[in-house]
């Protein structure tokens, strides 16, 4: 398990009556950490969804193909396809 990652961040100005106005006795969070982990975690969601959706996209995009398209590999081609693209890349 990770160690604890301690922040200290300023806020000025609008951001810090943002979260002033939603912690504490008038606010959804009792205290500004809660206040924090629950965006972080809101962002992880939406990044992790982007990520889906991005994915989900070529997938569906590669499934409406027609059958015809599709070409058979064998193991050994495949395998020598994803070395080159690996050193192109690296």
């Amino acid at each position: 398990m990770p160690k604890p990652m301690h922040l200290n961040v300023r806020l000025t100005g609008p951001l810090s009556e943002y979260v002033a106005a939603n912690v504490g006795a008038d606010g959804v969070y009792d205290n500004v950490s809660e206040f924090v982990r629950d965006l972080i975690r809101k962002d992880k969601a939406r990044a992790e969804a982007e990520a889906f959706a991005r994915l989900k996209a070529e997938l569906d995009a590669a499934f409406a193909q027609p059958d015809d398209s599709y070409r058979v590999w064998d193991v050994e081609e495949f395998l020598a396809r994803n070395r080159r693209r690996k050193d192109d890349v690296g």
